[in-house]
């Protein structure tokens, strides 16, 4: 998926009563509700042109490229063999270095060395949707984000959970086109110190780019995560939708930057699978390894990364 990552510093029950207890018999007749308690349901504003433009863009743009057999969703196969040196070499390229510059907003650098980056709080998601998204794919969407946290979960060994009642600081923003206005107050209000570079980024997202994520540090180690935010186009059709759930979610866990040697994997730019690859599994098992620590460089890490990596690809890196 055309991604983009940028790191910096009650549902209302109604009951019926089914008449009174056996052997008795009711000489009231049923009332109907007062029309007044009666919530109607909300209306959906019918999305503007420039969001149908988006819709038929991305139905397109998807159909295409399942039609060259990308956007696999089978994990990768004996078609993609890789080795635990392979596996190192990519962990190191998408871990340690940078794909944009650093407050740059879209500005890209050349694969720059950066250091390793991951949460050291629990990850608390919350799934907000904008006013134009429909209620039956709120509800799906925020039950496949729950699904999808827990495999993330049992891959880190990091507390990754849905937040209850409020506390999330890892928010997917899922908002059509006509939802602009209201992600970007939504963002304002999360991080108030928030920079006008990386609000733009926001404001002004091209087409080319299907979703993203913020992830922004805090404290005294500019390499530890306390917050992010991921953005995901309601206009996308299912599949584009889910991988970038799968991608922004796992990027914004400190896979920062994509490789296109990666591969079978969903940190590149090919768009072949489209849903997190048993290489990517173990790409996120190497992030949280106890024996890595949010700072090293691409030179300390790396006689450790080979060792997790031999044992993860079961021979020598």
């Amino acid at each position: 998926m055309r991604g983009f990552r940028i790191l910096l510093a009650g549902l209302a029950l109604t009951g019926l009563l089914a008449g009174c207890e056996q052997g008795m018999e009711s000489s009231l007749p049923p009332k109907a509700r007062p029309p007044d308690l009666v919530k109607p349901p909300e209306p959906v504003a019918k999305p503007s042109a420039r969001s149908e433009e988006l819709r038929t863009y991305y139905a397109r743009v998807q159909a295409d490229l399942k039609a060259q057999g990308l956007m696999r969703q089978d994990g990768g196969g004996i078609d993609t063999p890789y080795t635990a040196r392979q596996l190192a070499e990519n962990f190191e390229r998408i871990a340690l270095y940078d794909e944009y510059a650093r407050g740059g907003g879209l500005r890209a650098v050349a694969d720059a060395p950066s250091h390793l980056r991951r949460w050291v709080v629990p990850v608390r998601i919350g799934v907000e949707f904008g006013e134009t998204v429909p209620a039956d794919l709120r509800e799906e969407d925020r039950q496949y984000v729950s699904s999808y946290a827990a495999r993330l979960a049992r891959l880190t060994g990091h507390s990754v959970t849905m937040a209850r009642g409020g506390g999330a600081n890892f928010h997917v923003l899922v908002m059509g086109e006509d939802d602009r206005p209201e992600a970007l107050r939504r963002i304002r209000q999360l991080v108030p110190s928030i920079s006008e570079a990386s609000l733009d980024i926001f404001r002004t997202l091209p087409r080319s780019i299907h979703c993203l994520v913020v992830a922004f540090s805090g404290g005294s180690n500019d390499y530890e995560y306390r917050r992010a935010i991921a953005f995901v186009r309601a206009e996308h059709p299912d599949l584009m939708r889910q991988s970038c759930y799968h991608e922004e979610m796992a990027q914004g866990l400190g896979l920062a930057n994509d490789s296109p040697h990666a591969r079978p994997s969903i940190f590149n730019d090919d768009d072949e699978f489209a849903l997190l690859t048993t290489h990517d599994e173990m790409l996120l098992k190497m992030l949280y390894d106890p024996s890595l620590r949010p700072g090293m460089t691409p030179d300390e890490a790396r006689p450790i990364v080979s060792e997790i990596a031999g044992a993860l690809a079961g021979g020598p890196s």
